[in-house]
């Protein structure tokens, strides 16, 4: 069942009962991209949290001159949302596009909500994710100001060993907050 990875992902901090599984299993969505289709596009209001069961998908915004500068990359049993979009019905500054044909098992606000009246045990589940999302934010801000770029690009590689095979160059060095070429140099200078 294509819900089984998400409910493994859910168990790890809260037990469903048979009744809690069912109900739950029936308000998520399946949905679908290919490469290049748009999860959430910068300017619409993100309407959805979206459990990644295949694929791989990039979050970014792009500037006056139209480039993108990724602030995250999105693999399978992980979230992809613009969360402050989905709390406060505003705008996304942000676009979550496909990187690789990518399935999803998504959840609305509106059904969220219902979730958490029915369920209450799901409060639990989602504050840990959305506490842990939050942590490891401000665990990238703080590399991004603190660390070199060749700190930044060893630890990427060590949190995301599948970067280079999954990843073009030049989305890998938007990331990091270099150009491309860059990238290229200081891979040369780390082997």
């Amino acid at each position: 069942m294509y819900t089984d990875r998400l409910l493994d992902n859910i168990n790890r901090q809260i037990k469903l009962t048979a009744e809690e599984i069912s109900f739950f299993s029936s308000l998520v969505k399946v949905k679908e991209w290919t490469p290049g289709e748009f999860l959430l596009k910068e300017g619409e209001v993100c309407r959805y949290i979206s459990y990644i069961l295949e694929g791989c998908l990039k979050t970014y915004q792009t500037d006056d001159v139209g480039r993108e500068h990724i602030t995250d990359f999105l693999v399978e049993d992980w979230w992809a949302d613009d969360l402050y979009s989905f709390l406060t019905g505003t705008a996304s500054t942000y676009s979550i596009r496909a990187i690789e044909p990518t399935r999803v098992a998504r959840l609305s606000n509106k059904d969220l909500e219902t979730i958490y009246k029915e369920i209450p045990k799901f409060e639990r589940y989602f504050r840990i994710l959305f506490q842990n999302a939050y942590i490891a934010q401000k665990k990238q801000l703080n590399a991004m100001l603190s660390a070199t770029a060749a700190e930044r690009y060893k630890s990427f590689l060590q949190s995301k060993p599948y970067a280079l095979r999954r990843f073009h160059q030049k989305d890998i060095a938007s990331y990091l907050g270099v150009t491309p070429q860059f990238l290229s140099t200081l891979k040369r200078k780390l082997r």
